[in-house]
């Protein structure tokens, strides 16, 4: 059974020499400098496949990198020159047609139609033949033998062009660019066999196998069929956030004319009338009106949350109750669901080293199978001085030591776990991550906003000086931390707002702005007051000093996120050690890791955060880094594994490798049960196949298996090694989906 989307040879049409614009429009900023192009490659199919196509894109002058995505047939490419390279043409040299990625138009699956269609017309031929043959059996003989076997023939040749092109197109393709791929050792395992029967028939031979070849045809295109509904059902996730999009929205021009526009024609800035009942397009700002939404997509919460003038709207989300008009801020393919989407892509093309293994042993396995079937050929040959059975024997070795299940051992498990994940509200940007996430020892929290809601509340606002919270709340309006946007919201209409100009953020230590000729900072004492002064803030979170003298003094108060007791809890009793990493103050930081009973860390900056790590990684611990601010992205890029919350900052969300978009910490130990579950199947599915094909491949070279038997078998290895995968979500899966699942809940409202 082979994996490669029928018709992979159909010309798209697009050329990147003459288009570079339309490349450039379809590419997206991810960097300084660096876009990233997406392509639909419908010939993909297997490890060979995956190494040639991503050694060709990062030949290529600009390109920093090549990612293909097995299950998607998507490859992604990030590159830096002045002109889009040549994409399209260098995968078209190689023999692989591409056209620009669209998940919407990709959703549509018009390969499984062409698959059953395929099947129908083998399996109609082949019963016909098996018919024709039952009179040969019974003893028929001479010319009433030889019209049967043309009559055979007549049925089959039509059949095996239609319902054989499927492979043939893919062999074809690859063979005349100079490589091989896993659909060649079946094209001609089928063709010898369709050969060997009509040179029998024309002899007036007593044995033609019309009803083996096309029987043969029948079982690969049942197994292919049987891949695909498979692998489809596993990325229901990708498919069903794609569903969420709408098509357009109703925009409002300045002039007042409104026009239904397209969503990817929705640029920022524009106004858009939204109706109640309607889904938000791209990320937007509530200009006027009142509504309820529906977050349950973001953040888990059943509950709608009111929507009025100044609040902000991610894609997806469902106005529930009002008609709102909205500004947009994001364009259809930088927003928050676009984004959703893109991670859950992402996580089915990582390299795990299980699945460079699997990729390597799959790429080498072509040529290794066409040498054996010809060793075996002559073997036979001269061992018995008979052709007929000699080939006979060489076809089914061809055939049933085709890797598929191999090829699909590593890659099948991942989409799957992402799956699971994106059914608990978790989203996994890299497939390589479920691997290190099963190999964790050691958990490192941060505290405020991760362990934390991230919502402190300020304690002694009533015995602090209205003129100094007016500036600390003047510069904590410039930055997303949690105490900062506890000091903007302390500020009320009895205090009007002042204007900080020349404000910087500094990670780990706080704000400095200047006010007048004063130089202004709000953050820990130790980095913002004189050390002559520092004494004196010993009680304060937050401080606020001007030219390095203290003005006021912060303290502030915040409680547990959902779940994180019994997230700790649940990771404790694996044996995994626990601690807790903070910038805040030791005595808080203290009183937090005595109600969690774990270890702590205090007044740590960014810089102690990765040495930290650094040490425990050289110790030989495997850490899993859970955080959520500016503060923590060098950490959780240094770390083994790392997760944040839907509410990190963007530079966390990128640095993470799992996002979960739920509040509950329960997340944590949820992915982690997942990725060791995964790894156990993987391990399980690798020595299946191996087992497999240690098996297979000595009966077939000894002649037990004949060409029909050897199509049977291969295909059940492959569907035997997608079933095992599709194990993954387990019998509870749908009862802890439902307590949280913010995917789950959105993906079925929708629905319905």
């Amino acid at each position: 059974m082979s994996c490669c989307a029928p018709g992979s040879d159909v010309a798209f049409g697009l050329d990147p020499e003459s288009r570079a614009d339309e490349i450039r429009l379809a590419s997206r900023v991810v960097g300084d400098g660096v876009r990233q192009t997406d392509l639909s490659v419908p010939g993909i199919h297997c490890g060979g496949c995956i190494h040639r196509i991503e050694t060709a894109l990062q030949a290529l002058p600009g390109v920093d990198s090549a990612r293909v995505n097995l299950s998607g047939k998507r490859a992604t490419i990030r590159w830096t020159s002045e002109t889009p390279p040549p994409f399209v043409a260098t995968l078209r040299d190689i023999g692989y047609e591409a056209h620009l990625y669209d998940i919407k138009a990709d959703a549509k699956d018009t390969t499984l139609a062409a698959l059953i269609r395929a099947l129908a017309v083998a399996g109609f031929a082949a019963s016909n033949i098996m018919l024709l043959s039952v009179s040969v059996w019974a003893g028929a003989d001479g010319a009433t033998r030889d019209l049967f076997h043309w009559l055979s023939a007549l049925i089959a040749l039509p059949a095996l062009a239609y319902s054989g092109r499927i492979f043939f197109r893919s062999a074809w393709s690859v063979l005349r660019h100079g490589h091989t791929n896993m659909d060649v050792p079946i094209s001609i395992g089928v063709c010898l066999a369709f050969g060997l029967s009509l040179y029998e028939t024309f002899h007036h031979g007593s044995h033609a196998y019309f009803d083996a070849s096309i029987s043969l045809l029948f079982f690969l295109l049942i197994g292919r069929t049987l891949d695909h509904m498979m692998r489809e059902r596993a990325r229901t996730a990708v498919t069903g956030l794609a569903r969420l999009a709408t098509r357009g929205a109703l925009v409002q021009r300045a002039d007042g004319t409104r026009d239904y526009l397209p969503v990817g024609e929705i640029m920022p800035g524009m106004t858009i009338l939204l109706a109640a009942g309607e889904r938000v397009p791209v990320d937007a700002k509530v200009v006027s009106g009142q509504s309820d939404i529906d977050r349950s997509l973001l953040t888990g919460e059943s509950v709608p949350v009111p929507a009025h003038a100044g609040a902000l709207l991610q894609a997806g989300t469902l106005n529930l109750t009002g008609s709102l008009s909205i500004i947009a801020t994001a364009a259809a393919n930088e927003s928050f669901l676009a984004e959703m989407m893109r991670l859950m892509e992402a996580a089915e093309s990582g390299r795990s080293s299980y699945r460079r293994i699997a990729d390597r042993a799959a790429r080498l396995y072509a040529p290794v199978v066409h040498s054996v079937a010809l060793l075996t050929c002559i073997g036979w040959w001269l061992a018995t001085g008979d052709a007929h059975l000699a080939i006979t024997i060489a076809i089914a070795v061809l055939i049933i030591t085709c890797p598929c299940a191999l090829g699909l051992a590593v890659p099948m498990v991942q989409v799957v776990a992402a799956r699971r994940l994106f059914e608990l509200g978790i989203l996994l940007k890299d497939g390589g991550a479920l691997e290190r996430l099963a190999e964790i020892d050691t958990v490192v929290f941060d505290k405020t906003g991760t362990l934390t809601l991230g919502e402190p509340r300020l304690l002694n606002r009533d015995s602090l000086d209205p003129e100094a919270l007016r500036i600390a709340a003047a510069m904590a309006s410039h930055s997303r931390h949690p105490y900062s946007r506890a000091l903007a919201a302390a500020r009320t209409a009895d205090l009007p707002a002042l204007a900080a100009n020349d404000v910087s953020e500094y990670p780990g230590c706080g704000m400095e702005a200047h006010i007048g000729p004063h130089t202004y900072r709000l953050g820990r004492a130790a980095w913002a007051l004189n050390p002559a002064a520092a004494n004196d803030a010993r009680s304060a979170d937050v401080v606020l000093a001007r030219d390095g003298l203290m003005l006021a003094g912060f303290s502030f108060e915040d409680r547990l996120r959902d779940g994180a007791r019994e997230a700790i809890a649940d990771i404790a009793r694996v044996g995994l050690s626990v601690e807790v990493l903070s910038g805040d103050r030791d005595e808080t930081v203290r009183r937090l890791a005595g109600q969690l009973g774990v270890g702590h860390l205090a007044e740590v900056s960014p810089a102690g955060k990765v040495d930290h790590i650094a040490t425990l990684e050289a110790s030989g611990r495997k850490v899993l880094m859970v955080g959520d601010g500016l503060n923590d992205a060098p950490a959780l890029a240094a770390a083994h594994a790392s997760m944040a919350p839907a509410s990190a900052a963007d530079v966390g969300r990128n640095a993470a490798d799992l996002v979960f978009l739920h509040e509950s910490l329960r997340a944590v130990p949820q992915a982690m049960k997942i990725a060791r579950a995964a790894a156990r199947l993987v391990q399980q599915n690798l020595g299946l196949a191996i087992i497999y094909n240690v098996v297979a491949v000595p009966v077939a070279v000894l002649g037990y298996v004949t060409p029909l038997i050897a199509a049977i078998a291969m295909s059940s290895s492959s569907v035997i090694v997608i079933a095992n995968a599709l194990r993954l979500p387990g019998p509870r899966a749908r009862k802890v989906a439902e307590t949280a699942s913010p995917a789950t809940a959105t993906l079925s409202s929708a629905r319905s």
